[in-house]
């Protein structure tokens, strides 16, 4: 097994509705979906936005699409009308996500 950033193996695109941030998460190969069910976590994406005050975090799995959404609750600093934020929207945030690591095999 060898250690890749996620951005290696797969997209994700990011929204926002007020705090709450959406993103998708797809991998560019199908077979790296059940890959990205294990290692993908709900608990290590909270962890990668605690720092920005998330509290919660879902996954919901599409594995007809070999895709997952993850919902991150309080992470956008009060939302794009709340927050003094640049990125009050949450585009940018699926960069933060494609950056955490992943074991694929060789």
């Amino acid at each position: 097994m060898k250690t890749v950033l996620l951005h290696e193996i797969a997209h994700s695109r990011a929204g926002d509705k007020g705090n709450r941030l959406n993103m998708s998460l797809m991998p560019y190969k199908p077979e790296h979906y059940d890959l990205l069910a294990e290692q993908v976590t709900e608990a290590r994406v909270l962890e990668l936005f605690r720092h920005r005050g998330a509290t919660t975090c879902r996954r919901y799995d599409l594995p007809k699409l070999h895709a997952f959404n993850f919902v991150v609750d309080e992470v956008l600093e009060g939302g794009v009308n709340g927050s003094l934020n640049l990125d009050g929207h949450g585009k940018t945030n699926s960069f933060r996500l494609l950056s955490l690591t992943v074991e694929v095999p060789d």
